[in-house]
C-alpha cells in the first residue's frame, strides 16, 4: 500500500504540472534576470492593448469596452495554464472579423427597429445581443479547443498547412479591410451576408462614396499618416530606440482631446467611441441556446485561433530554446476563451505585433502579459471612460496599419512560383475562397483542396532510375544529376511517395515501362501473379561513407547482410535458382553490359503496405512493414528474409557478386 502510495504521488505530481505549467516555473522566478525585462515588456504590451483592443472590438461589431475586457481576463488564464513564454494573447484581427460575421449575421440592424414613425434602430438592446451571440461562441469555441486538447488532438493543426494559414489570413485581412471603410469615409452602406457579401458591400461603399463626409475623411487621412511614418521610424530604428514610440496609444489620446476640445463632435457629427462603462462587470453564464446557431462557426474560430497561436508559439519556442506544448497549447487556449465569455470576452489568440513588441523589449516569461493585465485594468476602472469622445476613425485607423503584416504575405505568390507551385495553388484556392465565399465556408473549401493536394500528390508520384556517382555509394536519379551513371544491367527503380492501393497499380505500370520489366532478359512479368514469383532482396538508400562500386567489385563480400532477418544459412544462396521464371540464357549468350538482368526496387519513401501493395509489388519497408509482410505469408524459400539488406549499395555489392547465377530483383526499403 504504501509503495504504491509512494509511485502515485510523483505521478500526480507530474499531471499537475503539466496541466498547471505555472506551477513548475513560477516558483524558480529569477527577479534579478527576469523582472527589469518583463516589467518594461509588460507596460508596453498593455500600452498597445488599449488602442488595439477597442479598434478590434469594432471588427467584432461589439462596443470598444468589450476590447479591453478581452485584453484582460483570457491573458490571465493564459498565464496559468500557456506553455509559451514570449506571445501576447488577446484580442486579433482574423478572429475578430469571425466574431463579427456572426454576430451581424445573427443580430442585424432590421431585428432591433423601434416602433416610432422614423424607424430608428435600439442600438442598446441590439448590442446587448451580440454581446451574448460573442460570448456563447467564445465559450463554445472554448469548450471545442479543450476536448481536442484532452484527447491530445493537438497534430490536427499539422493539417493547416502554412500556405493554408497565410493564404487564409490575408484573405481575412481583405475582409477586415472592407469592414473598416464605412468609418474612414463616413458612410453607412447596406449589410450583406453569404457568397460574394465582401464583394457586394464593396460595390456598396463605391455607390456611396459622393456622400463621404469630409471631416471624418480628413481625421482618417491625417491618423493614418501619422501612425505609417512613425512605424517605420519606429522598424528603421528599433535595434537604437530602447522601446518602440507608442504612436498608436498617443493618436488615441491626441484625437480624444481634439474632438471634445474643439467640439468636432456637435460641428462636424463626427462618430465617436461614446460610453465606456468603468468598472467590471459580474460573470454571465452565455446563452446556450444559441450553441446551435454558432457550432460551425465556433468550430472554425477554434481551428483557426489554435492554428495562429502554436504557430507563433513554436516560433519563439525554437529560437529560445524551450518546448511548447502543442496539446496543452490548446487546453490554455480553450480555457481562455471558455473563462472570457463568461465576463463578456470574445475569442482570442496570439498577436504577431504585440509579441514582437514582448519580446524586443525584453519579455522572458508570461509574468509580462500580467502586467500588461494591469495596464488595461486601470484603464477599465479608471480612465476608460475619458475615451468617449474618440472618433471611430482613428480606431479604423490602426486596424488599417496593424494589417501591413498580413498584406505582406502577398509576396508568398512569387516566392511559392519559385519554390513549389501546388503550395501555390493551396495558397491561391485558400485565398480565393475566402475572398469570394465569406470565412466559414472559404476555410472548409481550403481544407478539403489542402486534403486533396496531398491525396494527388500520393497518386501521381515521381518515378525515376537511379544512377551511381562514382567514387561514393551515392545513388541520384539520372535525369536530374549527370554524374549518376546507371551500373549496366542493374535497374535501380524509386518512387517518390507511399506505395499503397490508390498507385499500386500506377507503380508496376511506371516499373515496366522505365526498366522495360516485360522484355527483362528474354523472361515475361505477364501479370501481377508472376511478378510476385520473383526472388526479392531487399535494401535501404542511405548516405554513408565508402568506395564507390568500380573499386568494391573486387570484394564482394563488403556488402552486408542483416543478419537479424537470417533464419536459415541453408536458404541463403537457393533463391537464385529456385521459383524462377525467366531465361537467364539471354544475359549469358548476349552482351552482359546491355542485359538487365536485375533489378532493385528502392523504397525507403514507403512508410506502410496495405494487402495491395503486397500482392502488387511484393515491397519490404521498415520493420514494422517487415512484420505486416511476414504475416501476410510474404516470405518464403524463394524469397528468405537473408535478403533483407542495409542499403541499396549493398543490394548492388551482392548482384555483382552473384553475376552470372541468375536474375535477381531487389527491394530497397528503410529499416
Amino acid at each position: 500500500m504504501k509503495e504504491s502510495l509512494r509511485c502515485s504521488v510523483p505521478r500526480l505530481k507530474r499531471a499537475v504540472l503539466s496541466w498547471v505549467p505555472v506551477l513548475s516555473w513560477l516558483p524558480h522566478y529569477s527577479f534579478r534576470e527576469n523582472a527589469i525585462g518583463d516589467l518594461i515588456s509588460g507596460c508596453s504590451v498593455g500600452i498597445m492593448h488599449l488602442p488595439q483592443g477597442m479598434a478590434y472590438a469594432l471588427l467584432a461589431s461589439l462596443r470598444p469596452v468589450y476590447g479591453l475586457y478581452t485584453s484582460l481576463f483570457p491573458v490571465l488564464v493564459y498565464f496559468i495554464f500557456g506553455t509559451s513564454r514570449h506571445i501576447s494573447i488577446g484580442t486579433f484581427a482574423v478572429i475578430s472579423i469571425m466574431i463579427g460575421s456572426v454576430t451581424e449575421k445573427l443580430g442585424p440592424d432590421s431585428n432591433f427597429m423601434g416602433n416610432g414613425t422614423n424607424g430608428t434602430v435600439d442600438y442598446d438592446r441590439r448590442d446587448a445581443f451580440r454581446v451574448q451571440v460573442a460570448c456563447s461562441l467564445t465559450v463554445l469555441t472554448g469548450i471545442f479547443q479543450i476536448l481536442l486538447g484532452v484527447v491530445r488532438f493537438g497534430f490536427v493543426v499539422t493539417y493547416l498547412s502554412e500556405p493554408l494559414v497565410r493564404g487564409y489570413t490575408t484573405g481575412s485581412a481583405c475582409h477586415v479591410c472592407i469592414s473598416q471603410l464605412k468609418y474612414l469615409f463616413g458612410v453607412k452602406p447596406a449589410r450583406f451576408t453569404g457568397p460574394l457579401s465582401l464583394i457586394y458591400t464593396l460595390v456598396d461603399i463605391c455607390r456611396l462614396l459622393p456622400e463621404t463626409k469630409v471631416p471624418e475623411l480628413v481625421v482618417s487621412l491625417v491618423a493614418l499618416a501619422v501612425l505609417i511614418v512613425v512605424k517605420e521610424v519606429n522598424d528603421c530604428y528599433r535595434q537604437k530606440l530602447p522601446l518602440p514610440i507608442p504612436i498608436e496609444l498617443i493618436v488615441v489620446i491626441a484625437a480624444t482631446i481634439i474632438t471634445h476640445f474643439c467640439g468636432l463632435t456637435s460641428k462636424y457629427s463626427i462618430d465617436v467611441v461614446g460610453e465606456i462603462p468603468s468598472g467590471l462587470k459580474a460573470p454571465q453564464a452565455p446563452d446556450v441556446t444559441l450553441f446551435s446557431d454558432v457550432i460551425g462557426d465556433a468550430f472554425a474560430v477554434a481551428i483557426v485561433g489554435y492554428a495562429i497561436n502554436i504557430s507563433l508559439g513554436k516560433t519563439f519556442g525554437l529560437k529560445y530554446g524551450y518546448k511548447v506544448d502543442s496539446n496543452q497549447e490548446l487546453v490554455a487556449l480553450g480555457l481562455s476563451n471558455t473563462v472570457g465569455g463568461f465576463f463578456q470576452c470574445y475569442s482570442v489568440t496570439s498577436s504577431l505585433s504585440r509579441s514582437l513588441v514582448q519580446e524586443s523589449t525584453g519579455g522572458k516569461t508570461q509574468v509580462a502579459g500580467v502586467i500588461s493585465s494591469v495596464i488595461v485594468l486601470i484603464t477599465i476602472l479608471k480612465i476608460g471612460s475619458l475615451f468617449e469622445d474618440l472618433p471611430k476613425a482613428v480606431l479604423s485607423t490602426i486596424v488599417f496599419v496593424n494589417l501591413k503584416g498580413m498584406f505582406k504575405q502577398f509576396m508568398d505568390v512569387p516566392t511559392l512560383w519559385k519554390t513549389n507551385k501546388v503550395d501555390l495553388l493551396v495558397w491561391l484556392v485558400t485565398f480565393a475562397s475566402t475572398i469570394l465565399l465569406n470565412l466559414d465556408l472559404g476555410l472548409a473549401v481550403s481544407i478539403v483542396f489542402s486534403i486533396l493536394t496531398v491525396i494527388f500528390r500520393t497518386q501521381l508520384p515521381r518515378y525515376s532510375i537511379l544512377g551511381h556517382v562514382s567514387g561514393t555509394d551515392l545513388y541520384l536519379d539520372t535525369d536530374t544529376y549527370k554524374e549518376a551513371k546507371e551500373i549496366p544491367g542493374i535497374k535501380i527503380f524509386r518512387s517518390s511517395t507511399t506505395i499503397y492501393y490508390t498507385n499500386a497499380e500506377m507503380y508496376l505500370e511506371a516499373l515496366q515501362e522505365k526498366v522495360s520489366i516485360s522484355h527483362l532478359s528474354n523472361g515475361t512479368f505477364s501479370n501481377e501473379s508472376e511478378m510476385n514469383e520473383r526472388r526479392v532482396s531487399a535494401g535501404q538508400k542511405r548516405q554513408s561513407q565508402g568506395n564507390g562500386v568500380e573499386s568494391l567489385t573486387e570484394t564482394p563480400t563488403n556488402g552486408r547482410v542483416n543478419w537479424a532477418y537470417q533464419h536459415d544459412v541453408t536458404v541463403s544462396d537457393s533463391d537464385s535458382d529456385t521459383g524462377g521464371h525467366i531465361n537467364t540464357q539471354a544475359s549469358h549468350s548476349g552482351d552482359e553490359e546491355k542485359a538487365t538482368h536485375s533489378i532493385i526496387l528502392d523504397i525507403s519513401t514507403t512508410s506502410f503496405v496495405d494487402t495491395v501493395a503486397v500482392k502488387t509489388m511484393k515491397n519490404v519497408c521498415v520493420s514494422c512493414v517487415v512484420e505486416q509482410l511476414e504475416t501476410a505469408g510474404f516470405f518464403s524459400e524463394s524469397i528468405p528474409k537473408s535478403r533483407l539488406f542495409v542499403t541499396v549499395h549493398d543490394a548492388v555489392l551482392h548482384i555483382l557478386h552473384k553475376l552470372g547465377r541468375g536474375d535477381c530483383l531487389l527491394v530497397s526499403s528503410s529499416l
